[in-house]
């Protein structure tokens, strides 16, 4: 068998210039050799396979070159480079914490730095997955960390660095890594195809570089089981049934369907997409995405954050042209409703095609609203025309004790389906209906205002308030008088009194003015001090100052000393 290299390993960057997507702590590091202000512990902070423990070999490599370039890149070519090209340096010395995290560990790394370099101008210590050391070994590292000699170098790497103690993160220098762009990756895989002489189609890269989520060495890991899988032609249909992705190709299907409200073809499509084996929740994750990249398509300000091929982003274009707003920020909602709801379903499948079935509807519940809106504003404006403009008589009749009211009512309203012929209903129904004369009195005020407190009101305080008011009449106006504050703001609370009386009165301009009456409250008795009363005569004089103290005795049964 040939000794088979993961693309991981063989292309593995050598120079700083050849690290991908990190050019800001490589341009730093440079810039800290260039004028000699080279820290003497660096942290290296980030995704996995960005970079880090890359970074931190070529700056070993670079510290000892015996020949650096102007640009502060190792020349790979003197006997410290080649040395620990071949991994038998012995002025760098790399530790895996992950496995090496007792205190004993770190002892004998300490150990080793008392001895100075054998070859070279520094003593190197790279540690990896530093955040897997336990809290002892941290603490027995502090002082060393802290005031190192001046030819050891410590460079830490990490994926998890809230897990680092602080007093740690305080002797360091700390670099921060980021995600590996897609159109950087797709850039260095199209160079390793034309090193090794693979043929293979742009999007299928792509592919290739969103699965690996910003992590070049899962790019490579997921490239060579490509390649094995192909051999020397990368096509775009090798790669999704490789990787077991989802085709675009059925989200723009999908979405030409709803766009046609065509929910038969919809259903069909995702039945197709279920016999395949992929799983509904990934369909569902794959669509919302599908919705976001149309949605950035429709600004030119955003198109910049649709990550896709060429051929990809014309075919997001013409659909986003013919897209409404409105449909794909419903569809979002609806698809994020329906990934979050998911798990908790006991029929899956169902609970996506409801979801489906909905956001191919959402254009007619779009117009449906838009057609409701406009008709209740018509309504309404309708409404007021036929109110201003109904004939409304008045008879007078002489005054008495009680004065009597008549009015008439002209306007019978009729339902009507169409809206074109509502104004004409209206109107003829206004001409043709009698006057109707409606008259009250004080005591048919009264007795509505006694059943509304029977049939609305609750509250037995209220009820009290409603008992003890005394109505005076006088036109359409009512003067309603309590004998306490507190009486006027139960009464006031009552927003839809004024509404139930000028219904059942026929009196839209029926008017409810509150007061507070001061001569009906009686004078305070001249009574005994507190320490002289009897518990019965305490009662009694709590009941004539507040009269709620019976209905206090009534509901919880209280009897009071005799």
């Amino acid at each position: 068998m040939s000794n088979f290299v993961v693309s991981a390993r063989k292309y593995r960057p050598m120079r700083f210039d050849e690290v991908v997507g990190q050019q800001h702590v490589s341009n730093t590091l440079k810039n800290a050799m260039a004028n000699n202000h080279l820290a003497h512990a660096f942290l290296f902070c980030g995704p996995r396979g960005v970079g880090k423990t890359t970074c931190a070999r070529i700056l070993a490599k670079v510290l000892n070159c015996e020949t650096p370039t102007a640009d502060h890149e190792p020349c790979n070519t003197c006997g410290s480079c080649k040395s620990f090209n071949d991994n038998g340096s012995f002025n760098i010395t790399e530790l895996d914490a992950a496995s090496n995290n007792s205190v004993e560990h770190i002892r004998a790394l300490i150990e080793q730095v008392r001895f100075q370099p054998q070859k070279g101008q520094f003593k190197i210590f790279i540690i990896d997955e530093v955040h897997m050391l336990s809290t002892q070994a941290f603490n027995a590292f502090l002082k060393t960390l802290e005031e190192p000699p001046p030819y050891a170098k410590f460079i830490l790497a990490t994926t998890e660095k809230h897990k680092i103690i602080p007093t740690i993160l305080s002797r360091c220098q700390i670099f921060d890594f980021n995600r590996i762009q897609v159109a950087d990756i797709v850039k260095h895989l199209e160079g390793i195809c034309a090193e090794e002489g693979i043929t293979a189609e742009h999007d299928a890269l792509h592919i290739i570089s969103q699965k690996a989520d910003g992590a070049l060495r899962d790019a490579l890991s997921i490239f060579d089981r490509v390649v094995s899988f192909s051999g020397k032609e990368i096509t775009y249909d090798d790669v999704i049934t490789n990787l077991n992705v989802l085709d675009y190709d059925y989200y723009f299907r999908v979405v030409d369907a709803m766009l046609a409200e065509d929910v038969s073809k919809v259903l069909l499509i995702f039945d197709d997409i279920l016999r395949k084996g992929f799983d509904p929740s990934i369909f569902v994750e794959g669509l919302a995405e599908h919705f976001r990249n149309i949605l950035v398509c429709q600004d030119k300000a955003t198109l910049k954050l649709l990550e896709a091929g060429q051929a990809l982003k014309k075919r997001y274009q013409v659909q986003s042209a013919i897209t409404p707003a409105s449909l794909l920020l419903s569809a979002l909602a609806i698809a994020n409703d329906c990934d979050v709801n998911y798990k908790m379903a006991r029929n899956k499948r169902l609970h996506v095609e409801m979801a489906l079935i909905r956001m191919t509807y959402i254009q007619k519940a779009v117009h449906a609203a838009q057609y409701a809106q406009q008709a209740v504003a018509e309504k309404k404006n309708l409404d007021v025309k036929t109110y201003e403009n109904a004939p409304v008589t008045t008879t007078k009749v002489e005054e008495t004790k009680q004065p009597i009211i008549k009015k008439t009512v002209t306007l019978k309203k009729k339902k009507s389906s169409l809206l074109d012929s509502l104004e004409a209903e209206v109107t003829k129904e206004a001409e043709t209906s009698k006057p109707v004369a409606v008259e009250f009195s004080e005591a048919t005020l009264e007795k509505y205002w006694k059943k509304y407190t029977d049939e609305k009101i609750t509250s037995n305080r209220t009820k009290n308030a409603f008992k003890t008011a005394v109505l005076k009449l006088n036109g359409q106006a009512i003067t309603v008088q309590v004998t306490s504050n507190f009486n006027k703001s139960a009464l006031s609370e009552e927003r839809d009194l004024i509404l139930y009386l000028r219904e059942k009165l026929q009196a839209p301009e029926l008017s409810i003015v509150i007061e507070v009456s001061k001569t009906d409250i009686p004078e305070p008795k001249k009574i005994k001090q507190p320490q002289f009363l009897s518990p019965r005569e305490k009662y009694k004089l709590m009941r004539e100052v507040n009269p709620m103290v019976d209905e206090l005795q009534k509901r919880f049964g209280l009897l009071p000393d005799k």
